[in-house]
């Protein structure tokens, strides 16, 4: 009874901690997607705005303490300094760089988006430094609650358990609303489909695609500052977490929203569990779930096999 009791701790450990994970991962890889999803551009820089998404989190809420600022201040700041760096940097980065790389070949494309990766990488050392920046203040403030499992209950942090879900499962409704229900989101998704068409129907591309943009290093930018709590940030940070979700985009579809939701849990999921049952698969289990979908659905779960125009 006593293995049985101790197995199943793990198994709901495991659940809680893929949870957690996949709810992060997700922030970022559903931001890829969207912007894949107009601009037709796998940005390999968006990783870097989920590093500096939380590195800049963790600077803001740790002057903020400084200043004698009361604990529960550290949730809003992780949420402002999200909205800051996406509002500061989207913009600049469409306008300046991937406006001009939208027609170009996919391979150049993504050369240059890794260029600009190795950049912000090198600036987050500038400006950072290579030690481990840690901001704990919301973790520690929500505190850990008793999680019911079976016989059991399992200690987890209030944070990882309602926070970093809660917000992903908004992001996720208010995203599918948007796009379904509102002008601007049938604007996006006409952009999506058919740009010479939306234009042609009067839609201004140029600005559905920087605002598209925008919201999705926005959307970057605060999974890093999400994971800042739970996490010590360290250079190379954003490039294990971009690794990680092209793999959920792949997975799920290139554009799929809602896909990229079912794929980071399942991704979230299995890696959770190979790190309570086999530690040394860890690295490879999200790759082997993504080759082993991509063998059987080459398009993705939810993805729509497509014509290419000549």
């Amino acid at each position: 009874m006593a293995w049985l009791s101790e197995n199943g701790i793990l198994v709901g450990l495991a659940l809680l901690d893929g949870l957690s994970y996949a709810a992060a991962v997700f922030m970022v890889a559903v931001g890829l997607n969207l912007v894949f999803g107009v601009l037709r551009v796998l940005n390999v820089a968006h990783g870097s705005l989920y590093a500096i998404g939380g590195y800049a989190a963790a600077s803001i809420g740790l002057f903020a303490a400084s200043l004698g600022a009361p604990p529960w201040l550290g949730l809003p700041i992780l949420l402002a300094a999200a909205v800051l760096v996406g509002v500061a940097l989207g913009p600049l980065i469409e306008r300046l760089l991937l406006r001009r790389m939208q027609d170009r070949e996919p391979v150049l494309q993504l050369l240059v988006t890794f260029a600009l990766f190795m950049i912000l990488e090198d600036l987050q050392k500038l400006v950072w430094g290579v030690q481990p920046v840690v901001f704990d203040a919301p973790l520690k403030w929500l505190g850990t609650v008793d999680v019911p499992f079976g016989q059991d209950a399992i200690p987890f942090t209030a944070y990882q358990l309602y926070v970093l879900p809660g917000v992903a499962l908004a992001t996720l409704a208010i995203l599918a609303y948007v796009l379904r229900y509102t002008l601007t989101g049938r604007m996006v998704v006409a952009v999506t489909v058919d740009r010479e068409a939306a234009r042609a129907m009067g839609i201004d591309a140029a600005k559905v695609t920087m605002l598209t943009f925008t919201v999705g290093a926005v959307l970057a930018a605060l999974g890093g500052a999400l994971a800042a709590p739970t996490v010590s940030l360290v250079p190379g940070v954003g490039a294990s977490t971009i690794v990680l979700s092209f793999a959920v985009v792949a997975t799920a579809g290139l554009g799929q929203i809602e896909g990229a939701a079912v794929a980071a849990l399942l991704i979230g999921l299995g890696r959770s569990f190979a790190v309570y049952v086999a530690p040394e698969f860890e690295v490879v289990v999200p790759y082997a779930i993504m080759v082993a979908v991509l063998l059987f659905r080459p398009q993705g779960l939810f993805g729509v096999a497509e014509t290419r125009r000549i």
